[in-house]
């Protein structure tokens, strides 16, 4: 059949906290795979409890790529990411092997997996420099509203606090004139040179999802994310990685403004808000096949599930 022509790839996809990893780390040991990375913060090094990076144990024993090799504070576009995650999906397919995206970075998968053709516009240092010294004077918000007056359909897609992103949207404006949103609906006009199923992981009952993420963050400051985070403050004083949920924060209990348990409380809702905005973006991709969690007792069910929606989507 003519979608076999082009090279399999599977993406497990969904919120903080829904089991990507696992459920990744699982079908890559089961069909030959290897684990690629699609996430905007384990790209760095030195966060690994903020990001949730996964352990060896895992790992399952998978080789597991784009993975904390990138310096903190170095900006990193999906532009960048495709272009690498490419590289790196030709060379598992060389050696014989499955790509397997596990990730919540909705922007990095569609965009890896709908073959974008990014239009960068080139860059004007000046300009970039001019829109982080209005953002440190005025703050991410300010700064997300001049984005929002002249493209509120890129705003709508960029949270205030994607720093890096904020500002590249707004140089891409400034410097060809057309709005950022514009030139990415026409970067999807070629098609996409993988054959890809994207296995989607929620919960029907999100208070399930909550806890879970609640679990998680308490589990992060048991295995030292407050020391990790302050030495990272001490450092750079959290820039670029480091306004990642769970740094950022715990700036004011550095600073001796909040208690400690008012800033993981933080946390918590801030993870929580984050997952709310991956799920809104991940319902926009009608092609994702959802696994509802709640529906399964064991990590085993989830497992044959998948299996299942693997064997279908190879057979149609």
């Amino acid at each position: 059949m003519e979608q076999n022509i082009k090279p399999f790839v599977i993406a497990v996809a969904g919120p903080t906290a829904s089991g990507k990893t696992a459920l990744g780390a699982a079908i890559a040991r089961e069909y030959g795979g290897e684990v690629i990375s699609a996430d905007s913060m384990q790209i760095y090094k030195g966060m690994d409890i903020a990001s949730a990076k996964p352990t060896e144990e895992e790992m399952l024993g998978i080789p597991h790529h784009l993975i904390g090799f990138l310096d903190r504070g170095t900006a990193f576009s999906a532009a960048d990411y495709v272009k690498l995650a490419n590289e790196k999906i030709h060379e598992v397919l060389g050696r014989g092997h499955l790509p397997v995206i596990v990730g919540g970075t909705g922007l990095y998968i569609d965009s890896l997996l709908n073959n974008v053709k990014f239009s960068e516009g080139g860059s004007d240092e000046n300009y970039r420099r001019e829109l982080y010294g209005f953002a440190e004077k005025y703050g991410n918000e300010a700064l997300h509203s001049r984005l929002k007056d002249i493209d509120e359909e890129a705003a709508e897609t960029i949270h205030p606090n994607n720093l890096v992103r904020v500002v590249r949207a707004l140089e891409v404006c400034h410097i060809t004139g057309r709005k950022f949103s514009q030139l990415k609906a026409e970067s999807r006009l070629e098609e996409s040179p993988y054959d890809s199923l994207i296995i989607g992981l929620d919960y029907a009952d999100r208070q399930v999802l909550y806890s879970r993420i609640n679990r998680r963050v308490d589990e992060m400051v048991k295995k030292g994310l407050v020391y990790e985070a302050r030495e990272l403050w001490k450092e750079s004083g959290m820039k670029t990685a480091a306004n990642a949920i769970g740094f950022k924060e715990l700036i004011p209990y550095f600073e001796n403004q909040m208690t400690l348990e008012d800033c993981i409380d933080k946390i918590k809702q801030e993870t929580r808000r984050y997952a709310k905005r991956q799920l809104t973006w991940f319902r926009k991709n009608k092609r994702i096949k959802w696994i509802i969690l709640d529906e399964f007792d064991k990590k085993t069910e989830i497992f044959e599930k998948s299996k299942k929606c693997i064997a279908n989507y190879r057979n149609v």
